[in-house]
């Protein structure tokens, strides 16, 4: 990417020996994830109960390229909390009605309510990103959102609902492999759609798309986080660890929630 730089996010208390967290190829050891996942789940009901008891609001958005992740990281952020309190807002494509209206009208009514965790497979967003690639809104209507989005995101913040954006990064070959997969897995295939089949081969522009959006919608109020998400698992451990380190609630092991596996996987994206 042009015109950026990262920085880290999480700084470990310790650095444990590679052999015992990653494979010959890089790749965290199921072993280990399952482990530290587990103790991260138990954070995150911790958090649950302390966003119920004080009545707060968490909304935290996914975006990413096709396949890279975000329902599977979702759904481990989510598994053991009580559904009552949390949701997955993942929505289709907008009714006839719903392109009438203020294009961020349709998301508002899915916002987190006092004591809710709402989580959002693809957003408003959608609009930056495949719309935009795909020719489904015209150039003025990309460049409205562009202008009214950090303004739309200021609104949330300064209505205190705790508000964090997560941008999950594959490179090419990762995401054909992922695609390609999916055509052959009878559990998986409900995930192609022809959109999806189209996207590898417009990979570059969705990159071009993701760096304007960057650096339109990036701010001091609400940043996006981008995560390395070539290894599922890694990515999965360093966004729960990443969401749990800016947030205080009580019962907190500091050890399991602020301690990075990979301190050079979950970045801040910032401009110059």
């Amino acid at each position: 990417m042009k015109n950026e730089k990262y920085i880290d996010t999480l700084i470990p208390e310790k650095r444990l020996p590679k052999e015992k967290v990653f494979n010959k190829k890089g790749k965290m050891k199921r072993e280990f994830y399952e482990k530290e996942l587990e103790k991260l789940q138990i954070e995150l009901v911790k958090l649950q109960n302390h966003i119920k008891e004080y009545n707060l609001r968490l909304m935290v958005l996914f975006e990413g390229i096709d396949a890279a992740g975000k329902g599977g990281t979702i759904k481990r952020i989510t598994e053991h909390l009580n559904p009552r309190g949390a949701r997955v807002v993942a929505l289709g494509k907008p009714s006839d009605i719903e392109k009438t209206e203020w294009y961020f009208q349709r998301y508002v009514k899915h916002f987190p309510s006092g004591g809710e965790i709402v989580l959002f497979d693809r957003s408003w967003y959608n609009r930056a990103g495949v719309e935009r690639v795909m020719n489904f809104c015209s150039h003025e209507e990309y460049l409205r959102f562009m202008r009214q989005c950090p303004k739309f995101e200021e609104l949330i913040v300064d209505d205190k609902i705790i508000f964090f954006k997560y941008w999950l990064d594959i490179d090419k070959k990762e995401q054909k492999r992922r695609l390609e997969a999916r055509k052959t897995d009878p559990l998986k295939q409900w995930k192609l759609s022809p959109i999806d089949l189209k996207s590898n081969g417009a990979y570059d522009k969705y990159v071009e798309a993701r760096d304007d959006m960057f650096m339109a919608t990036h701010t001091a109020y609400a940043p996006w986080i981008m995560v390395d998400a070539n290894d599922k698992k890694r990515a999965r451990i360093n966004v729960i660890r990443d969401l749990l380190s800016h947030i205080d609630y009580e019962g907190k092991d500091e050890r399991s929630a602020n301690l990075a596996v990979d301190y050079e996987i979950v970045k801040l994206y910032q401009q110059r």
